[in-house]
């Protein structure tokens, strides 16, 4: 189960049975970001696709000696434009894919508009989502909930994208979802729909245990996406953003022009590939090491380029020593820049407390912490919102909550008021009444031990105790005991066996944090192969834009307590 791999052999697909020829890929768009997540252009180039173009172009010149590959999204407006480029032709012949079911009556418009027969052939390649990590894939949308119910168009791209998710990887799941959230089982109901509608293309060959498609709903737990992070994609993410696998460097102090916006893609960099899930003090010493390395293989500059097999040697490596010192100059720039942003926001010491609110239970201790780093100048609005929004989530119903003196504290800081209003919204979003589990108290015994030994032996790292809710809701589910009551089944049949191919969708969006959690379960649970997505990857700044656009804050208290009461008794 590789998502990166299974969107690439679409696209080898498309481009080899276009045959030979020079060739020009049109696409969309999102299809743009889904091409260029698993291919680099040079890697196409050398397979004679020398053009790249959006269809929604309107200044494209006719080129009549290329051969079209299209990659379109299924959508009404492509299906349009479509038929305007088929009337008149800019190109020999075109090849269509779209990344999802296309409707006969499109196709019909498709062929009617086609007079100068120059299709080839119409087919569908089900690459609808982005592969971000070989385990993990998103669908790019942010907001995709109002209240607590779906926005209608992001449930209809939702439904799509992991239909199409299952149908690249040929599974055809059972489902369970999250009892507490109808957007899960309106999610799971709309993916079932599909499947019983097209049950022609999800007859794959019965597995002995069915694939396992589990959703659950980011409200449940709002603390991950909260946390700073430190080990290197995720941190880089949470630092600096990372957008289809490109990082904005433009505001990083005294920067090259080259340097201005860097693709980090474990595909095709492998200091990233090798350093993407290790923590930052490793990072910094596989950085020395690689830069050592790069000072061994540099041409010396006094080399004396005698022979000619002086000159071929030199030819022959330099483009090798020029790969490898762009991706020093890149690992050197970014992870001097998170280096830069550690110490000017004092994230070491931001970070700890943070843990500390994530993981520990005393409150007085908590409390402390956070009034102290609230006084420090160097902790900037969005750290120190973020600390009392954790502060808000733990101890929402202790007996001596002091949240309103807190957000006195960030009056006084001078944060501004967007920041103090999102405290009371993310607990909206993803406090006690919402949740359909407990994050914060260790119910059974073998956790409570689990918990007392951590204490005595201290921890490896105070800056990596938290692990994701989602750690705990795949430990159960692979060992065949997560409830039912709390994860029923979308239909009468329940699995015997325990799962070994499992899918897991978060509502809401997931974060490189619990993608970490899933690669290290792959790692570690033999017979077992977890996929994780999201409607898109949060860091904390975006996943405070999801609360935002859910507009649970702007509602009155006394209607959202009535509303979360009927909820709570699903």
């Amino acid at each position: 189960m590789n998502v990166v791999f299974a969107v690439k052999q679409y696209i080898s697909k498309m481009i080899e049975d276009s045959g030979p020829g020079m060739k020009v890929l049109l696409m969309d768009k999102e299809t743009t970001g889904i091409v260029s997540m698993v291919y680099t252009q040079s890697e196409i180039l050398q397979k004679e696709v020398y053009l790249f173009e959006r269809i929604d172009s309107q200044n494209r010149e006719i080129m009549k000696h290329l051969k079209a590959i299209c990659f379109l999204r299924p959508t009404k407006e492509n299906v349009d434009y479509l038929i305007q480029e088929l009337r008149r032709p800019k190109y020999s012949i075109y090849f269509i894919y779209f990344s999802n079911v296309i409707s006969k009556s499109d196709v019909k418009s498709l062929a009617e508009a086609d007079e100068q027969e120059v299709v080839a052939e119409v087919q569908e390649f089900y690459g609808d989502y982005i592969a971000v990590n070989p385990h993990l894939f998103s669908l790019n949308i942010l907001g995709c909930c109002q209240g607590r119910n779906w926005d209608p168009a992001q449930l209809s791209r939702t439904t799509q994208g992991l239909t199409a998710l299952l149908l690249s990887l040929k599974k055809c799941p059972m489902i369970r979802y999250q009892l507490s959230s109808e957007a899960a089982k309106r999610l799971g109901e709309c993916v079932k729909q599909v499947i019983s509608k097209e049950y022609e293309l999800f007859e794959f060959r019965r597995t002995e245990v069915p694939p396992l498609l589990l959703i659950v709903d980011r409200s449940d737990d709002a603390i991950t996406p909260l946390l700073n992070q430190w080990t290197y994609q995720a941190m880089v993410h949470e630092l600096l953003g990372i957008n289809n696998n490109r990082i904005d460097l433009s505001r990083v102090p005294a920067i090259s022009k080259d340097l201005r916006e860097v693709v980090l893609s474990a595909e095709n960099d492998e200091f990233y590939a090798n350093n993407m899930y290790l923590n930052f003090a490793e990072i910094g010493s596989n950085i020395k090491n690689l830069m050592e390395d790069f000072q061994k293989k540099k041409p010396k500059e006094q080399q004396k380029l005698e022979s000619i097999a002086d000159m071929k040697a030199f030819v022959e490596n330099y483009p090798q020593f020029k790969k490898m010192s762009g991706t020093v100059s890149k690992h050197v720039t970014v992870v001097g820049e998170l280096s830069r942003l550690v110490s000017e926001r004092n994230l070491l010491e931001v970070s700890e407390v943070e843990q500390e609110l994530a993981c520990q239970n005393d409150h007085s201790s908590a409390l402390q912490s956070v009034k102290k780093l609230l006084q420090n100048p160097k902790v900037t609005e969005l750290d120190a919102a973020r600390l009392v929004m954790l502060y808000a989530l733990h101890y929402e119903r202790h007996s001596s909550n002091s949240l309103p003196g807190l957000i006195v504290d960030l009056r006084n800081k001078g944060v501004s008021e967007k920041y103090r209003k999102i405290v009371s919204a993310v607990v909206e979003y993803g406090g006690k009444r919402v949740r359909g589990s407990d994050l914060f108290s260790p119910k059974d015994a073998v956790a409570i031990t689990k918990q007392f030994l951590k204490g005595l032996k201290g921890v490896e790292n105070v800056y990596t105790q938290h692990q994701p809710f989602l750690h705990e809701t795949l430990d159960h589910l692979i060992k065949g005991k997560l409830k039912e009551n709390l994860y029923p089944y979308l239909g009468p049949s329940t699995l015997r066996d325990r799962p070994q191919d499992i899918i897991v969708f978060v509502i809401g969006g997931a974060t490189y944090e619990e993608a970490l959690t899933v690669y290290n379960l792959n790692r570690t649970t033999p017979g077992v192969r977890v996929v994780l997505g999201g409607t898109t990857i949060h860091n904390t700044k975006s996943f405070l834009e999801e609360v935002l656009a859910s507009g649970l804050h702007s509602r009155s208290r006394e209607s959202s307590q009535a509303t979360s009461r009927s909820a709570s008794r699903r």
